[in-house]
């Protein structure tokens, strides 16, 4: 027969099975909560374009955002500085853009990248080829006008008095007429890791046209002072506006470049694209509102691993198009202006009136005024890219329509969403990120309760280099009802160092299975 001590059961009849089993969670606040944000819309695409952004897409298994955002920038670089979109005879648009999507690491951006860019670099072979006789030509006349030059000042060092002056004289010429010679640089369409200056050489060099595509986002370090120390992203405003630039050379007079046209088509991991609205002066000076932004969601472990392979048909159309397009407007010297018939001037009327209402203190678009401010213009861009694309043989003779112009509308819609989440993310709690990582690791690891000291081991010491780095995020977590601290246990006479502090998670983290 066991005896029971009364003073071990005091009060236990009074205890609610709330107090036994600790207190009733409520629902936990989302972090930073991110509606779902649409997919790129490949319909708007012309027909050849969008197959081959689909098909790009399904061979690499990797989200349609990307192929379809390089579909565009791959337009761009054929067609940037040889076009403008004239509105209305308010403005005009050069059809360059700049566009951003980030995706994390083992997304097979590389892949993406080189089976859309593969034409353009075919393209830049041949136009290398086309102008070698060219240049050979330049080369003999510069190098032979540099010999005639040498030999006049010779035989005017040497000259008698009487024939001093005529032979100066022809000296001088035949120095300047050297010095004028120019010998074309190889054609170049896409450049990848350069300088702020060697890009403004480039665009002199290039008839003050050049692209960067790059699977990484080295270019955002460039711009932050990689080399330099400080900020610099003067050339790649200029670049997207198509204002004019000055290049400085040694031993020789300033050149300007009317109207330099940079196109950039980048894949960054979102870290990056969360950081640069770090960059020193980025926001103020506009260079953020100038980038068209994409954050698909990854489809890292949800790929088919049997997929469907790009259809040979579909690429060789893709490649003969784009060809076609780059090669062309290669050759033309001066710009060409694409005007919008009126059924499509209404279609862009209308969308510049949505953005201008939703610019209002109290709109949606307030939070990114700067970069929604130059949406509109976006639009006219990328109605120019989509008519090039739907016309490629002579898109140039005939008015962009208004279907073409609704089409662009759709992907100016898609930008404006991905854009306010990723400002919004710019703007975050830095504690944000660092809690987003915690929870995705006690959600994987279905953690009913864990110790301070336990989830720093099981933490990346690049994120969370010591134990207090772990403060703001659980602050926030607790905050938010994903976690909860466990009171202390009493402390004993031993002494000792304290227990690590103890903690439980919501039920939502593990779910029955």
């Amino acid at each position: 027969m066991t005896t029971h001590n009364p003073e071990l059961w005091e009060g236990f009849e009074e205890m609610t099975p709330e107090a036994v089993a600790g207190p009733v969670w409520d629902e936990p606040v989302p972090l930073n909560p991110r509606g779902q944000l649409p997919a790129f819309p490949v319909d708007a695409l012309p027909d050849w374009l969008a197959a081959m952004t689909v098909g790009v897409a399904e061979e690499t298994q990797t989200p349609v955002d990307l192929a379809g955002c390089l579909a565009l920038a791959v337009i761009g670089t054929a067609a940037g500085g040889r076009l403008t979109v004239t509105v209305r005879g308010q403005w005009s648009e050069p059809v360059n853009l700049y566009t951003a999507v980030a995706l994390p690491p083992g997304n097979r951006k590389s892949a993406v990248f080189g089976l859309m860019t593969k034409p353009l670099l075919a393209a830049e072979k041949a136009l290398i080829e086309l102008t070698a006789p060219q240049r050979a030509e330049a080369a003999a006349s510069a190098r032979i006008a540099k010999a005639a030059a040498e030999k006049a000042e010779k035989l005017a060092a040497n000259a008698e008095a009487d024939k001093l002056t005529d032979l100066t004289a022809q000296a001088v010429s035949l120095s300047e007429a050297a010095e004028r010679a120019v010998v074309p640089a190889e054609p170049q369409l896409v450049a990848d890791d350069v300088t702020a200056e060697s890009l403004t050489s480039l665009l002199a060099q290039q008839d003050g046209r050049i692209a960067i595509l790059s699977p990484e986002g080295e270019i955002f370090e460039i711009i932050a002072g990689r080399y330099s120390g400080v900020p610099n992203m003067g050339i790649f405003l200029k670049g997207h506006a198509g204002d004019m630039a000055r290049v400085n050379r040694q031993a020789r007079d300033a050149q300007y470049i009317e109207n330099p046209a940079i196109t950039m088509g980048l894949a960054v991991q979102p870290d990056v694209l969360d950081s640069i609205g770090q960059i020193k002066g980025a926001d103020g000076r506009g260079l953020l509102a100038r980038f068209l932004y994409s954050k698909p969601e990854s489809l890292v472990g949800y790929r088919n691993l049997t997929p469907e392979l790009l259809s040979p048909e579909t690429a060789d159309t893709y490649a003969q198009n784009l060809g076609r397009l780059a090669l062309t407007l290669a050759g033309w010297s001066e710009t060409a202006e694409l005007t919008l018939a009126p059924e499509a001037d209404a279609v862009l009327l209308a969308y510049q009136r949505v953005t201008e209402a939703r610019l209002r203190k109290d709109g949606s678009l307030a939070p990114i005024v700067n970069w929604a401010s130059k949406r509109d213009g976006a639009v006219a861009r990328i109605a120019g890219l989509l008519h090039l694309a739907a016309h490629p043989e002579d898109a140039w003779t005939r008015p962009i329509t208004a279907a073409t112009m609704a089409a662009a509308t759709q992907l100016g819609d898609y930008f404006t969403a991905h854009a306010l989440d990723v400002f919004n993310a710019m703007k975050a709690d830095p504690a944000q990120g660092a809690a987003h990582t915690v929870l995705t690791h006690l959600t994987e690891t279905r953690t009913t309760a864990f110790t301070k000291r336990d989830l720093f081991r099981a933490m990346p010491r690049s994120e969370f280099p010591a134990m207090g780095d772990l403060d703001p995020a659980l602050d926030l977590l607790e905050e938010h009802g994903w976690v909860r601290q466990q009171p202390p246990p009493p402390r004993t006479t031993r002494g000792g160092r304290p227990p690590s502090p103890r903690y439980e998670t919501h039920p939502r983290l593990t779910p029955a299975a």
